[in-house]
């Protein structure tokens, strides 16, 4: 084989043939020559009017379906525009029409557990439908802003940097706003080791700090945790280790508070509760269960122990409850200070409780106000999100607020963070399409036009 020399090929034609250099009739391979692209990270799977992709100082790329995104690539969309992406891990973002966002950081592989993924919103908003990164851990994905940062736990979300233009466009909705409503009976107020929520088809998530537990679902420690919960009506509630708490009932209205009920069953472990708002307005509408007893309040603050077959151990320290065995039908009215031992086979009274290394809830800090308050309006100009499902984290220099299933937050230009009292109408009649909807297109014409398909139902 004949080696060219660089002085020959001055004089031989040069032709790049599917990525290849042919000089005079030698081959080489264009990748000596050329960098690579870099790896791509997710693509583009809907696009409607102009956007663009760009790295760094390349040539920008139109956006359009097909289309490869790399880490490090800014979006742009113009007016009336919007684009639905895809990323590796299953997350699905629709960017939303004049908005400007960049993929900052992504980083995943099957089964690793390092991935990570940011993203920073410049202006205009999105609505995304997180995959496996969000959900591998608390802080693997995050979205930054000029005024929040955005913590996601796994979640289906829009967020949007509002100014003047939110206003407006909510003064062009013919619709009535609803209350800003908290569906969580509880949140976590702190947590140290495992915690999980199992839902009655047996579907399980992580908790962590903020997260929140709905009516319903079976509360979980994993060995060694410990972790407070916060209900919607003030009570707090100790779970130790091994514990399996379940919330058969809660419903509370602030304004209603005698109609309330609040009725849980403590399946395994410990803990340590002090009763709320429904317990002093109506205390016959609180009620715990375990495997050997019912009990009653009057006001209270109590242990239970079932950490063992054996049986469970009650104790109160604050308030009267009333303790039924099961099977029996005569009831054991225990005043602070006094405790029972009940077994299937057996009762004996306790002089001293048996949860000592437990905090006492009574002891815990809670602003009732950060976990479950609503005030205000929903025209301030900032951050606005709002979560369909799972948990948002949004953190400023001034606060942290977290969000849970159904919920709206806004973070102000000035770092307040808060709840809306009503839900903001440019969030909930938004007319980007969903990015796993079916027909972006079409949705997307309906929406220009407002009109809604006859099937469709709100």
């Amino acid at each position: 084989m004949h080696t060219l020399k660089f002085g020959v090929l001055r004089n031989l034609p040069v032709v790049v043939l599917g990525g290849l250099l042919v000089f005079g009739g030698q081959v080489t391979a264009l990748a000596q020559v050329a960098s690579k692209s870099p790896a791509a990270i997710g693509e583009v799977e809907f696009s409607r009017g102009v956007g663009f992709a760009q790295s760094g100082n390349q040539m920008p790329r139109t956006l359009g379906k097909g289309l490869a995104l790399a880490e490090g690539d800014r979006l742009t969309t113009a007016e009336g525009a919007s684009a639905i992406i895809k990323l590796q891990d299953g997350t699905r973002m629709t960017v939303r029409p004049n908005s400007e966002m960049v993929l900052q950081q992504f980083q995943y592989r099957e089964a690793s557990t390092d991935n990570s993924m940011v993203m920073q919103l410049l202006r205009g908003g999105f609505r995304a439908i997180t995959g496996l990164i969000a959900k591998s851990s608390p802080n693997a994905a995050r979205v930054t802003t000029k005024t929040a940062t955005i913590g996601i736990r796994g979640t289906d979300f829009d967020a949007r940097i509002c100014g003047a233009d939110c206003k407006a466009e909510s003064a062009e909705i013919a619709e009535q706003p609803r209350l800003n409503t908290i569906l969580a009976s509880a949140k976590v107020i702190s947590v140290d080791g495992d915690l999980s929520a199992v839902d009655a088809a047996g579907a399980r998530r992580r908790l962590v700090a903020g997260g929140s537990v709905y009516a319903g679902e079976t509360v979980e420690t994993g060995m060694g945790t410990k972790a407070v919960l916060a209900f919607r009506d003030e009570s707090r509630t100790t779970l130790g280790s091994s514990t399996r708490l379940r919330v058969d009932s809660f419903v509370f209205d602030a304004e209603k508070p005698k109609e309330g009920r609040f009725l849980v069953s403590l399946l395994r472990g410990s803990l340590r509760a002090l009763t709320g708002l429904i317990g002093k307005a109506n205390n016959r509408n609180v009620g715990f269960s375990t495997p050997t007893a019912t009990i009653g309040i009057r006001g209270t603050g109590l242990d239970m122990d079932c950490a063992t077959d054996a049986g469970c151990s009650l104790f109160t320290w604050l308030g009267t409850i009333e303790v039924t065995p099961n099977g029996q039908t005569a009831l054991q009215v225990l005043q602070a200070g006094q405790g029972l031992f009940v077994s299937p086979t057996a009762i004996r009274p306790l002089s001293a409780p048996t949860l000592q290394e437990l905090q006492r809830p009574d002891g815990v800090q809670v602003d009732m106000r950060q976990l479950f308050g609503s005030e205000g309006d929903a025209e301030q100009e900032g951050l606005y999100v709002f979560v369909r499902d799972g948990h948002i984290q949004v953190t400023t220099g001034r606060g942290t607020l977290h969000l849970g299933r159904g919920e709206t937050g806004f973070a102000a230009n000035d770092g307040q963070t808060g709840r809306p009292l009503m839900m903001p109408l440019f969030l909930e009649f938004d007319r980007t399409p969903m990015p796993n909807s079916a027909n972006p297109a079409l949705a997307s014409v309906l929406n220009d036009t407002r009109l809604r398909p006859l099937n469709q139902c709100r």
